[in-house]
């Protein structure tokens, strides 16, 4: 129980939305366009936008705007429809805890330590970089090793040049894209080097950072040795086999002076655990069902914090859908039915929602997303309720670089007479 005292600081808010990245800023948007008063978005950095304010490339916005766009330029429009709707952010405030009951902790220069009891909490803190200590790579501790992100960050942000000869050590977009950055910039990118046999970057990406600039991909390598006392002086690249060991005897050395580690993305879930949500070892977010409420009753999760995605495109859409949710849920918009599981079949990993209601009243459509666990060529998703298949699609390929999605129908949802669903790649 809170003292008197403390009860008197506490703010009580109907919305509670954590992080003004694109996830944030959507969720807060269709919260307000819902009709919820009581709103207010945490953020701990001093601006809003997230990532995207050092994207500074093209690419964003195909699919939601029908339009090109870069990082910020996509940003600014979201932060338009944010002060158009008078929602309060407050920027430069970190969220220390968040309890089971929505009981938020933040803090801030300017206001100090800050209470909340939220209605409903939305969870949208995004994701960060795999360091190196998480790769168990040997070598010295020298400098010019960065993450890909924080390359990005200081040539794009803050105008520093990380090196001039650069070897990349993964193949997600971020490596990808800094690949051509750095070269743009007048670095020589030595070679992108990839232990798996396939990019782990969409496909658009190996085309135009890569082969548009002569920068080779060694798949099925990986760096076995890091040198250099004081900065790096060069990395030893190796063959791997099936189960990803150096092969001897295959090693090359490159002179280098800056290594990217584009190695993987975690969904920042420290809050999220804090409050007791259960959590997917596979996707390393939440278990949410289709309106993306996690089982914790009015807490809701989006956005990369809850699987990583490809495109900011499609993180608005899910946020969106997060925002309303949370909306529906203070406004007592409950929902009557039976949950179903959702689960990975073969060739498929870490489905969301994990969870499907089957409602008693109209189904509404529910987008399923998940990731291919190979590459896949001319194969097909199926979903079955047992050993009825509800639904069917042929695809060209799938890789595990590329989210795969589905929609499935209302009609498909009623259909479901078992407790568990299946979502499998069959080839």
């Amino acid at each position: 129980m809170l003292s008197n005292e403390l009860s008197e600081q506490v703010q009580s808010v109907d919305v509670l939305v954590v992080g003004a990245g694109p996830a944030g800023m959507a969720a807060a948007i269709a919260a307000r366009e819902a009709g919820v008063e009581s709103l207010l978005v945490l953020e701990r950095e001093a601006h809003m936008g997230g990532i995207l304010r050092q994207c500074i490339h093209n690419g964003f916005g195909l699919h939601r705007f029908k339009e090109e766009l870069t990082g910020p330029e996509y940003a600014q429009r979201d932060i338009d429809r944010v002060n158009e709707l008078g929602i309060e952010v407050r920027c430069g405030t970190t969220v220390l805890s968040i309890d089971e009951n929505r009981f938020v902790t933040a803090i801030s220069k300017e206001k100090g330590v800050q209470l909340f009891q939220a209605g409903a909490i939305v969870l949208a803190m995004g994701c960060r970089e795999r360091p190196r200590g998480a790769l168990g790579t040997p070598g010295t501790r020298c400098a010019g090793v960065y993450s890909a992100g924080t390359a990005q960050k200081f040539v794009n942000l803050e105008g520093y040049m990380p090196g001039k000869r650069v070897v990349i050590l993964g193949s997600g977009d971020i490596g990808l894209i800094m690949a051509r950055r750095m070269t743009l910039q007048g670095a020589k990118v030595l070679a992108c080097v990839e232990i798996m046999p396939y990019s782990g970057g969409l496909n658009r990406n190996i085309v135009q950072c890569l082969e548009d600039y002569d920068i080779p991909l060694l798949l099925s390598h990986t760096v076995v040795d890091i040198q250099g006392k004081d900065r790096l002086s060069g990395v030893t690249v190796a063959k791997v086999d099936e189960k990803r060991n150096p092969i001897p005897g295959t090693e090359q050395h490159f002179d280098c002076d800056t290594l990217l580690l584009s190695v993987g993305l975690i969904p920042e879930n420290e809050l999220t655990r804090q409050a007791g949500v259960t959590m997917s070892a596979t996707t390393q977010g939440a278990v949410v069902d289709d309106r993306l409420q996690t089982s914790r009753e009015g807490i809701f999760a989006c956005g990369n914090v809850l699987h990583v995605h490809d495109l900011v495109d499609f993180v608005s859409a899910e946020s969106f859908r997060a925002g309303r949710a949370a909306a529906d849920y203070v406004q007592g918009k409950n929902r009557e039915g039976r949950y179903v599981s959702m689960q990975d079949g073969n060739g498929v990993r870490g489905v969301v929602p994990q969870q499907l209601l089957v409602p008693e009243g109209e189904a509404e459509p529910v987008q399923v997303m998940f990731r291919p666990a190979g590459v896949y060529e001319n194969a097909t998703v199926v979903v079955r309720d047992g050993d009825q298949e509800i639904l069917r699609r042929r695809k060209r390929i799938f890789t595990p670089g590329e989210m795969a999605e589905l929609t499935l129908k209302p009609d498909m949802i009623r259909s479901i007479e078992g407790d568990t669903v299946t979502v499998e790649i069959i080839v």
